[in-house]
C-alpha cells in the first residue's frame, strides 16, 4: 500500500475508506474491480504531495534568502 497512508495526519481519508471497502471483496480486488478507487486515491495523494513540495520549496527559498541576508550583514561589518 502507499507509505503516505501510515502518516498520523491522514489526507484523502474518504478515498482510503472507499478502497478499503472495495478490498473487502477479494474477487473485485483481484479482477481489477477496485481500479477506479485506487486511481482516485493516487490522484488525491499526488495532489497532496505536489502541494507539500510546493510549500517546502517556498519555505526553503525564504530560509535561503534570510541566510544570505545574514551573511551579507556579517560581511559588511568586516
Amino acid at each position: 500500500m502507499h507509505p503516505q497512508l501510515s502518516d498520523k495526519r491522514i489526507v484523502c481519508r474518504e478515498f482510503i475508506q472507499a478502497l478499503d471497502a472495495c478490498h473487502v471483496n477479494n474477487w473485485a480486488r483481484l479482477t481489477g474491480g477496485c481500479n477506479e478507487e485506487k486511481d482516485s486515491l493516487n490522484k488525491c495523494l499526488r495532489k497532496e504531495r505536489v502541494e507539500r513540495s510546493t510549500r517546502n520549496r517556498v519555505q526553503a527559498k525564504e530560509k535561503r534568502l534570510k541566510t544570505e541576508q545574514v551573511w551579507k550583514e556579517l560581511h559588511q561589518d568586516d
